[in-house]
């Protein structure tokens, strides 16, 4: 990963996952400093409850400000946001996210697809998207929207995924700038956090 291919003006970092995201998120989440020049959002699949575990789990392991989504909150650099769970997380173009009810996508709620899609909208080449582990096809599509929107893209490895279908997928069907193994997304994610 060449420094000079890295975009300063990211302001918007999306990661995406399913089963077996968490723990990937576990070991990159708590070796960050504290996140100064962009906003993090993460859009993991959950149950449909209002179980808080996630966002009390990640503000735990975290040294930025975890903040809760709500509708209309503002998407602000320095601070990480999880989507909730049963609510599609969307981003309207004065800086704010909304949450959405409609059906389900690739039978989940929140949706990859659609936040991705969302985001890559808004922020086009200035957002990073990432996919982890997981078990469909979610994300893919959302990737190919960052992408054609001039957004950058990264997969985790499969080998290093403890689900590889959903990497896997999006590695068969878009085009990655980058395939990283967990190790090298924290340093990417430090990179961009300049």
């Amino acid at each position: 990963m060449e420094k000079d291919q890295i975009n300063p003006d990211f302001k918007v970092l999306i990661i995406g996952g399913s089963a077996g995201s968490l723990n990937a998120l576990m070991q990159i989440l708590p070796q960050l400093p504290v996140i100064k020049t962009l906003a993090v959002v993460i859009v993991l699949h959950r149950k449909s409850t209002d179980d808080q575990t996630l966002e009390e789990l990640i503000k735990l392991k975290v040294r930025s400000n975890v903040k809760p989504v709500e509708d209309k909150v503002p998407l602000l650099p320095g601070f990480i946001y999880i989507a909730p769970s049963n609510y599609h997380l969307l981003f309207e173009k004065n800086n704010v996210l909304s949450l959405d009810t409609s059906e389900k996508v690739n039978y989940s709620r929140p949706s990859i697809d659609v936040s991705f899609e969302s985001a890559a909208e808004v922020y086009k080449g200035k957002l990073a998207g990432i996919l982890l582990s997981g078990s469909n096809a979610d994300g893919t599509a959302g990737l190919k929207a960052i992408k054609n929107e001039g957004g950058t893209i990264i997969v985790q490895d499969p080998n290093s995924a403890e689900m590889p279908f959903m990497p896997n997928h999006a590695i068969q069907n878009t085009t990655p700038d980058y395939v990283l193994n967990i190790q090298e997304i924290l340093q990417y994610i430090l990179s961009i956090d300049k």
